[in-house]
């Protein structure tokens, strides 16, 4: 019997142990909050990351361990790594952590990003979007500049400064790469957000084949440089045709939770199987699917269920403004149908 842990036991690694148990396997959590969502699911160990004593604890009987977020510090996952395999590797977690980093890792690759840097860049014109180098997520950390004096107000080393893009469209890729080399590709998602925060994604029949090609080429590139296992998100922009990559995610991604129900296999389930060294599951999409995030407040369940195709994930989360706390997905056979299933939902919450 295999046993995963996992550092962090929010909704991801909640999902992530549902995927994996009807497979057989076991989970042990690592996570200071000791209400964490997952930790109703297994056995929960709620410590520091820099608790070494905790973490010799939590990697006792483990045959692999795995993360749930990138906030993980980068010293425990390495510390870790003296008992138990840790994957996806820490170097990747080390790349995400730093905006400054990332950006710079997707120029080694030739993988175009927006123009950046760390405090003020006569290339870059206004407005720019200011950044916390480190921490910030679903719009935090995050501020729009209109001048030169309006930066030098707010920067700081601590900050990174990357050019405004007026995109056409938000997407993200999802790739999946086992010890062996084997990679698998989920099709684009089309992504929408308000107030930083994801709220609506789309996978359609709508996607160029040119640029899944591309997308999936900037992943691939990635996960080889890295020597990658398990899930890695990267999120685009896409402007007049070409990709720009915005950020990267190590690990499963919220974007991809329409493949619980809309995929032959899950991000989560292809996860576990690409660090657990199982063979990777099929990532063809059932039909096309949408998923809507609940963000702030929890809707009347009963309504939702109602809908016919609507599947619910809430998280045993409490609410309070601006937090994930559930969602809501559909798989469909056409772009009508979809649309129609999302009328009614917007009649129950504020979809977008």
């Amino acid at each position: 019997m295999t046993t995963i842990g996992i550092l962090g036991a929010g909704q991801l690694g909640r999902m992530l142990a549902l995927a994996g148990y009807p497979l057989g396997y076991r989970f042990r959590f690592l996570d200071p909050a000791s209400d964490a969502p997952a930790g109703l699911l297994a056995d929960h160990l709620a410590f520091d990351y820099a608790d070494q004593a905790a973490l010799e604890q939590f990697a006792s009987g483990l045959d692999v361990i795995t993360y749930e977020f990138e906030n993980i510090p980068v010293d425990a996952a390495r510390y870790l790594e003296r008992f138990v395999p840790v994957y996806p590797p820490p170097v990747a977690l080390k790349k995400a952590q730093d905006r400054f980093v990332e950006k710079t890792f997707f120029c080694e690759l030739d993988i175009p990003t927006p123009k950046f840097g760390r405090g003020g860049m006569d290339e870059i014109r206004y407005p720019a979007v200011l950044k916390t180098r480190r921490l910030g997520y679903d719009g935090k950390g995050q501020t729009i500049v209109h001048s030169a004096v309006d930066l030098e107000s707010q920067k700081s080393d601590e900050m990174i400064l990357e050019e405004f893009v007026s995109f056409d469209r938000e997407w993200s890729i999802l790739g999946v790469r086992n010890k062996a080399g084997e990679m698998r590709f989920y099709p684009l998602v089309e992504n929408r957000h308000r107030e930083g925060i994801l709220r609506l994604s789309l996978v359609t029949q709508e996607v160029s084949s040119q640029i899944q090609k591309r997308a999936e080429e900037y992943c691939r590139k990635m996960m080889t440089s890295l020597r990658y296992v398990g899930v890695l998100a990267i999120e685009f922009f896409e402007k007049d045709g070409n990709l720009l990559a915005n950020e990267m995610a190590p690990r499963v991604h919220n974007s991809g939770h329409w493949t619980i129900e809309g995929a032959v296999t899950s991000q989560f389930e292809n996860h576990v199987r690409a660090v657990s060294d199982a063979p990777l599951g099929s990532t063809d999409p059932l039909g096309v699917c949408a998923m809507v995030n609940l963000v702030g407040t929890l809707p009347d369940a009963k309504s939702i269920l109602k809908i016919d195709g609507a599947h619910l994930h809430l998280y045993d989360k409490a609410p309070r403004p601006k937090r994930k706390i559930g969602h809501v997905t559909f798989v469909e056979k056409d772009m009508q149908t979809l649309q129609r299933k999302l009328d009614v939902l917007k009649e129950i919450i504020d979809v977008f």
